[in-house]
């Protein structure tokens, strides 16, 4: 049987009182890249926080390497097992590039701090960033880079699970592509777990194994493949319609 990492068991959230998530499950095996889609407002990017411990549910499981995420202890150990890229980044920007690298090997790993900066230039080198770019400021980079100095911040503590909200977002298509690219071959090195919130229809086609669309409260859950023929209106306009069939086209090129 494939290995469980991330177990959700009819999960329900809200936020000011609106429910956003109605007895949600969904489970992500081991070195498998899954997308979380939905409509704006949908509550993609709650759903992740909620798995993340940073928004409580109001009722359900989640367990994590079979870990329940509620208990205070359990939670300080995983944060040491994964590693996370916020929307837009959310780089420090008073601090430099390998000082935002070195953030999660001094607080969480406790690195000594001549390991910490060697190992900030591997990182930078895994994700595809000059050794010059550790002593840059977030604002001297480009969208780009700053993805992938986030990326590597993400990966500064060798996690075996890797969140991703919405990594392509702000990206030109070729950036985005290569971004895709560098995503799918990090998961397949390093044998990674990768769930990624996106709305980049290219990104699921491109790395996505599995896709989770999140619609009416409630899990649909199918590869990108078999989600096209999905009767529910908004997958159908999602994967067929005119944006939906673009990546197709250019992946059966």
């Amino acid at each position: 049987m494939a290995d469980v990492v991330i177990d959700l068991e009819n999960v329900c959230t809200s936020i000011q009182g609106k429910k956003l998530h109605r007895h949600v499950s969904l489970r992500v095996y081991r070195g498998e890249i899954l997308g979380l889609v939905g409509a704006s407002g949908s509550g993609k990017s709650v759903l992740l926080r909620t798995i993340l411990g940073l928004h409580h549910q109001d009722s359900g499981k989640i367990r994590i390497f079979g870990a329940d995420t509620r208990d205070p202890a359990a939670s300080r150990n995983l944060r040491q097992r994964w590693g996370v890229l916020f929307q837009n980044g959310a780089l420090f920007s008073s601090l430099s590039v390998g000082d935002n690298i070195r953030i999660p090997m001094r607080e969480i790993a406790h690195m000594p701090e001549e390991l910490a900066h060697d190992l900030a230039f591997l990182k930078l080198d895994m994700v595809g960033l000059p050794k010059d770019a550790e002593s840059k400021f977030p604002a001297q980079l480009s969208g780009g880079m700053v993805k992938r100095a986030a990326l590597a911040r993400a990966l500064a503590i060798d996690p075996e699970i890797l969140f991703l909200d919405e990594p392509t977002s702000g990206l030109d298509s070729v950036s985005a592509k290569k971004f895709d690219f560098l995503i799918k071959d990090l998961q397949h090195y390093f044998n990674l777990t990768v769930m990624m919130v996106t709305h980049d229809l290219d990104s699921l086609f491109t790395v996505c194994d599995r896709v989770a669309v999140l619609v009416d409260q409630q899990l649909m859950i199918g590869t990108p493949d078999s989600l096209q023929d999905h009767d529910h209106p908004w997958i159908k306009e999602y994967f067929q319609g005119r944006r939906g069939q673009a990546p197709q086209k250019e992946i059966k090129r």
